[in-house]
């Protein structure tokens, strides 16, 4: 596959398989929203301070599980991650109240926001240097592609199993250790840089580096509005204000999801010929269009086109990420630092389903106008950011012996 050699392959796969189950975790939740609301007897932006919680603490994660794949390796680091993230998905199926299962959210958030960090250095230091952008494709491919297995198991499970059944099938990640156990390699760029003993200190770096860091927390707070404002209230806003039944919610996020998927591969393999800066810009800015048929046409087919069509662009726009921030950042601090400030993006990005839900109340319960002003801002600003920033095609880091100080244009 690819021209990769076996070792190679099963990083990659085990860094996906990674990223799609937490992914599918997460977005259990979302499918659960409503029903969560209706079991503890609460209103909706009560249930959604879960997402605001979970997403907030993700930078501790990062920090934590970050540091120690720098200074242990990214493959136990990895397992233990897993391990961490589906315990406390399983205990979230018991929360006898909200304030209990507000905290096992907090709980999951921190041991979730090490996984992309962690995952994307581990496949994108192991995979030859060519094929970068394919493999930041596929991996980000991985964040749609649990969304889809949440839908999946959503639309043939709900009804029958209720919301903690399907939380119950959200401890299911545990079942990759024995693959990542056995089949997997410990990064060769990490075990390089342990036999040379170069320093994997964080603070140097963030004094060192303060203007691409404040730049790359801007750009991820950005782009997790694009993605959670797009996504997390959308199986809201197709059954209260379109009354679409679970099955067809179910059949329009398997739609979008396999859009995700195609546009993330896609753009981050286009990424390889016209540059990092140009696809996520291109991407971007092709969403703004689609925002009249996403969210205010009705009727089942023409939002599922619009779904589809979207998410073909937010997660293209993603699909480059991995690999853009991989290469911008010094070589010592690849585990932990874009993971730090893709989840400090993701703290800033926190409050979008709170604020989408109380703008909706404020508008007559209208999902679909809140969820446009998001979209259609953040589509913008993130043209803006990556056009002021610096591109990096074609850097190699695969074995690389130095540390490299690219920064962006800010």
């Amino acid at each position: 596959m690819f021209g990769w050699t076996p070792l190679q392959r099963n990083a990659a796969i085990a860094s996906f398989s990674s990223w799609t189950l937490d992914a599918f975790d997460f977005f259990v939740l979302v499918f659960l929203l409503s029903d969560i609301a209706q079991s503890f007897h609460v209103g909706m932006e009560e249930v959604t301070l879960a997402i605001l919680l979970t997403l907030a603490v993700r930078p501790i994660g990062a920090l934590i599980f970050g540091r120690a794949a720098e200074k242990y390796g990214r493959k136990p680091i990895l397992m233990l991650n897993i391990v961490f993230f589906s315990i406390f998905e399983l205990l979230s199926a018991a929360a006898p109240s909200l304030t209990v299962f507000l905290i096992l959210r907090v709980l999951y958030g921190v041991a979730m926001g090490g996984i992309w960090g962690v995952a994307s250095s581990l496949a994108l230091e192991t995979i030859p240097d060519r094929s970068r952008g394919l493999m930041s494709g596929i991996f980000q491919a991985g964040y749609p592609f649990g969304y889809l297995l949440a839908a999946v198991v959503y639309g043939l499970l709900f009804e029958v199993i209720g919301w903690r059944g399907m939380f119950v099938i959200g401890a299911a990640p545990i079942l990759l250790l024995p693959f990542i156990y056995y089949c997997v390699q410990e990064s060769p760029v990490w075990l390089a840089a342990r036999e040379r003993k170069e320093s994997s200190a964080l603070l140097p770096v963030l004094k060192s580096h303060w203007k691409l860091c404040g730049y790359l927390v801007l750009l991820m707070a950005a782009f997790n509005f694009f993605s959670h404002g797009t996504q997390d209230m959308y199986p809201v806003f197709l059954k209260v204000q379109h009354g679409f039944d679970p099955k067809t919610v179910s059949i329009i996020a398997i739609s979008y999801n396999i859009a995700s998927i195609i546009g993330g591969v896609f753009f981050g393999a286009l990424s390889e010929k016209i540059g990092r800066r140009k696809a996520i810009i291109i991407a971007a800015l092709l969403a703004l269009p689609v925002i009249p048929l996403w969210a205010f046409s009705s009727g089942s087919l023409m939002l599922g086109i619009g779904a589809f069509l979207m998410q073909f662009m937010v997660q293209g726009a993603w699909g480059v990420i991995p690999t853009y921030l991989t290469e911008l950042v010094p070589a010592s601090t690849r585990a932990v630092l874009p993971g730090f400030v893709y989840q400090l993006g993701n703290l800033i990005a926190s409050v979008n389903a709170t604020l989408q839900a109380t703008i909706a109340e404020h508008h007559g319960h209208n999902y679909g106008l809140a969820m446009a002003i998001i979209a259609g801002t953040v589509a913008i600003v993130i043209a803006l950011l990556v056009f002021l920033g610096k591109d990096t095609g074609g850097k190699a880091i695969s074995g690389e012996a130095k540390s490299s100080g690219v920064q962006a244009n800010v």
